[in-house]
């Protein structure tokens, strides 16, 4: 049985990778959401997201969010799996916190889900692996205004595969469930090199070609195979929404990070 932590998970990087002003949070998510293209017609059930501070990603970020806003009122709780920056740990690591706060406020955690993939052995309780990361952190105020106060289950992958991650994508991915993959794509080249290598990952994702991608391509490499794999075998597709890089948002293309945004979704 979970024994659920009484204390919320406190934010690890408030202040550095976004605001840490309540107010200027809401305006700065807010008008990125706001000046972000929507695609028409497009109605997603799953987005693969940057993780970066927001100066970097923000906009690509906002690209993946916006075209959420019309599944408001039709989803119930949402998945967010990325890579563990920090602590080094072996298969997958949910939390034990009944929330994770922002300075926008309490995001609740689904605790059933949780204890229920814990006891199938498909992930483990890993407080200290989530304590200082901001795989899952960055992507809550983009929830957070606008869906308020949807539960989340956040998941972060250390040593493991695509398969484990697929199974439990597979497990817990329901129609009223949203399924983010937080994930930054190559890291430290120069500007150019680091486009034609982003626009390689980029065309396996829209492949589905989960093997050509690896730990150089984006740091959550394994959490996008498992989710290519299981939208896959949904019949999904994936579309581009935006691939730049911080050469692109913040203007230093001497070494860049590489950032993509893409909807998973039935026909359209």
């Amino acid at each position: 049985m979970l024994s659920p932590c009484a204390s919320p998970r406190t934010p690890a990087v408030a202040g550095t990778f976004y605001p840490r002003s309540a107010q200027t949070l809401s305006q700065t998510v807010g008008n990125l959401l706001a000046t972000a293209k929507v695609q028409e017609g497009l109605y997603p059930c799953g987005v693969i997201a940057p993780h970066a501070g927001y100066a970097y990603s923000g906009v690509v970020a906002a690209r993946a969010f916006a075209n959420l806003r019309r599944l408001h009122g039709q989803i119930e709780r949402a998945i967010i799996i990325g890579p563990a920056h920090f602590v080094p740990f072996l298969g997958i690591a949910a939390p034990t916190h009944a929330a994770f706060t922002t300075p926008l406020g309490e995001v609740p955690v689904d605790l059933a889900t949780v204890e229920a993939l814990n006891e199938e052995t498909l992930v483990a309780i890993n407080d200290e692996a989530h304590a200082p990361d901001h795989a899952i952190e960055v992507e809550l105020p983009f929830l957070q205004l606008i869906f308020a106060d949807l539960p989340i289950i956040p998941l972060l992958f250390g040593s493991t595969t695509a398969e484990a991650i697929a199974a439990v994508i597979a497990r817990i991915w329901t129609d009223d469930t949203l399924l983010i993959i937080s994930s930054d794509m190559s890291h430290f080249e120069s500007y150019h090199v680091a486009r034609r290598h982003d626009e390689r990952t980029a065309a396996a994702i829209e492949a589905f070609d989960d093997a050509a991608i690896g730990p150089s391509d984006a740091c959550g490499h394994l959490a996008i195979r498992g989710a290519l794999k299981e939208a896959m075998r949904r019949g999904l597709k994936v579309t581009r929404l935006a691939l730049c890089n911080s050469g692109d948002t913040a203007g230093d293309r001497r070494s860049v990070v590489g950032y993509g945004a893409w909807a998973f979704h039935r026909a359209l």
